[in-house]
């Protein structure tokens, strides 16, 4: 069986846990050398060693996607000679209510997951342009991105513009040969579920609501793995007329009212 990513390279931010270490080493096993991006030095040269111990390439930069998307695609291309594809998964959750939240910190989720994104799609699709083999962008948003909640209006603010953002690099890009999708998770079992020390997914409400009564049809959270799959096919030569689009991978949670 073909490696659909085999000679390509990838740049993955937040990278060191949860979705974006699955979604680097999904790729790393289809064939594409892998650079790690993230703030967490530790757990994220691990995740580079983990795939580089399975016999893949990996390499770590410790870097903020707010302020470091040239050097994050800098040492890309000095590790591995070019950029192919772009996975902008960097993100932060935490509970904001809107009347008492001061504006510095409602906007730091915003900062990161769509200015950051905007920051590091800018630096890669300029890397690809360059190079003139066209590309991949797939940017991490989330189901809440078209769906209200209570203490976060950040988060799916900065989700819907990341929505927006997708279709409008989708169609500026394509004369390069650079496809940009999105894929929108539900429920995911990552460190982004632990709330005050507690997972979301264990709780009494949780439990009885979205499993029990099968809000989510299929009643359980995703794996990482699950959503890395999404990724992957997006970022793959298998991938070829779908362009603007965010595949949502939510178990059928936006399928039930």
């Amino acid at each position: 069986m073909s490696e659909v990513c085999a000679g390509k390279v990838a740049l993955v931010t937040g990278a060191a846990s949860g979705i974006g270490r699955a979604t680097a080493a999904a790729l790393a096993r289809e064939g594409a050398a892998v650079m790690i991006a993230d703030l967490q030095r530790e757990a994220g040269e691990a995740a580079a060693g983990a795939i580089r111990a399975e016999g893949g390439r990996a390499g770590f930069v410790a870097a903020d996607v707010t302020r470091d998307a040239a050097e994050m695609v800098a040492a890309t291309l000095a590790a591995f000679g070019r950029l192919d594809i772009l996975v902008n998964n960097a993100g932060v959750f935490y509970p904001a209510d809107f009347l008492t939240t001061p504006f510095n910190t409602w906007m730091r989720a915003v900062e990161v997951m769509y200015h950051g994104t905007f920051h590091c799609a800018q630096e890669a699709a300029r890397a690809m342009a360059r190079q003139g083999a066209g590309g991949r962008i797939v940017n991490i948003s989330s189901v809440n991105g078209f769906l209200g909640a209570p203490q976060s209006s950040h988060y799916n603010s900065a989700k819907g513009a990341v929505d927006q953002l997708t279709r409008c690099l989708a169609v500026e890009l394509a004369p390069h040969g650079i496809l940009v999708n999105g894929v929108a998770p539900g429920f995911v079992e990552t460190p982004m579920a632990i709330v005050d020390g507690e997972s979301e997914h264990e709780t009494p409400e949780f439990q009885a609501f979205y499993v029990g009564r099968r809000r989510i049809p299929l009643a359980r959270p995703a794996q990482p793995e699950e959503i890395a799959e999404a990724v992957v096919f997006l970022a793959s030569a298998r991938c070829t007329y779908i362009t603007g689009h965010t595949i949502v991978v939510d178990g059928g949670l936006t399928a039930t009212f």
